[in-house]
């Protein structure tokens, strides 16, 4: 038998990676490694619907296509190493795997807090593991919670919380505003204004020096000596690149795993990179390599990486223009969304209101050197349809050719 594409990971960027290359001709062996004992399912419900109890797991769970229904799946199993000399991963059971082709999808894990203190009652929302022991943690009654980190995921945690009905959610970061990184301080500044009219309290511009307790978390001590109670505490404070397995090649792991424009890896057509891990450039803008943690990336980097390795596998060259997505993210907290499409964190020295009013629904947009670059919409549906609306005026910025 030939060797098989491995594909390290098995989330949504390793599924749609191993159904793409089947779309794309390969019609050999593949093989998918994921430290996970679960099939692939959606990620984002876990800090919202699974934490609120009204997603099961059978929800988030992917149906594979019936295409990959002969790939072998290696469940519960980390790859630990990888000679891509030799073309050959390593596997924390002691075996290893040759691979003709290799799909680096590892994807990312939480960043944790290094401060002193005890680790119970400290918790991550990145795997259904996570969101089911803090949702039994958040359920018991008079909890106290403390989210540290007011981005994506704190944001969506503490309207989370709330709506659990958890009487005391307070959210720490030493930025001045929540999500000020990604969505300016107009939006920002709305954005904590509807989170504190919801109950949420905040504690911005410190961060957190400790924990107290003995065994279990008591108290989160801030920087400027005082102590939040706390029952739960939540760590969002960002996430790191699963790429240690590939130390040791000559590649650039300074960021997640850089690539070329077709997703290529180290100069090798044999070994491409796909979803968040994917430090990759972007044409449409500036050709900056990047990462992107945004639910469009696993599906749009595994069609390109997929049909630029089973060509290299085929014995030919991909005739295609270099990748060049339009990212979109959206947020569900509370009784709102946040909907963007674009890049609005290469606009932020340029932010304009588009439509409606900061404490209503509103459409912003972000510009650089006067051209719309992104837009974010919060608000109800209408304010999100309006965001959707600028797609075709975002999708006019120069792509690449072949």
């Amino acid at each position: 038998m030939s060797a098989p594409v491995v594909v390290a990971g098995a989330s949504m960027a390793g599924l749609r990676a191993a159904e793409q290359l089947r779309a794309a001709g390969w019609q050999g062996p593949i093989t998918l490694v994921g430290e996970e004992p679960h099939m692939p399912y959606n990620r984002p419900p876990l800090s919202k619907e699974v934490l609120a109890g009204k997603a099961s797991f059978a929800s988030l769970a992917f149906r594979p296509r019936a295409a990959v229904a002969d790939a072998e799946w290696r469940l519960g199993t980390r790859i630990v190493a990888a000679d891509l000399g030799r073309r050959r991963v390593e596997l924390d059971d002691g075996g290893s795997l040759p691979y003709a082709g290799l799909v680096v999808a590892t994807g990312m894990r939480p960043r944790r807090l290094r401060c002193p203190g005890p680790l119970a009652g400290r918790h991550t929302v990145r795997t259904l593991d996570d969101a089911r022991g803090l949702r039994e943690a958040l359920t018991r009654p008079g909890v106290r919670v403390v989210v540290v980190g007011a981005g994506f995921i704190g944001c969506e945690v503490a309207a989370t919380a709330v709506g659990l009905g958890v009487a005391e959610v307070t959210v720490v970061d030493p930025l001045p505003l929540p999500m000020v990184g990604p969505l300016g301080e107009l939006l920002a500044g709305a954005l904590l204004r509807r989170h504190e009219k919801r109950g949420v309290r905040f504690v911005l511009g410190t961060g957190v020096a400790g924990f107290e307790g003995a065994g279990h978390v008591t108290g989160v001590r801030l920087d400027d000596g005082t102590v939040l109670p706390a029952d739960v505490v939540v760590e969002a404070v960002g996430s790191v690149a699963n790429t240690e397995w590939l130390d040791g090649n000559g590649l650039d792991l300074t960021d997640g795993v850089l690539t070329d424009e077709h997703l290529r890896v180290g100069g090798r057509p044999e070994v491409v990179a796909v979803g968040d891990v994917a430090r990759f450039p972007n044409a449409r803008y500036d050709g900056v390599p990047r990462r992107v943690e945004h639910w469009s990336i696993p599906t749009d980097t595994a069609k390109h990486a997929a049909r630029v390795l089973a060509a290299h596998l085929g014995g030919t060259e991909p005739d295609m223009a270099p990748f060049a997505p339009l990212p979109a993210f959206w947020s569900d907290q509370h009784d709102f969304r946040l909907q963007s499409f674009g890049a609005p964190g290469l606009g932020l020295d340029d932010v304009r209101i588009l439509d409606g009013d900061p404490d209503g629904d509103v459409l912003v947009g972000y510009h650089r050197d006067g051209r719309l670059v992104g837009v974010v919409a919060l608000g109800g549906q209408a304010a999100a349809a309006a965001a959707a609306r600028h797609r075709a005026e975002l999708l006019e910025l120069p792509a690449p050719t072949a």
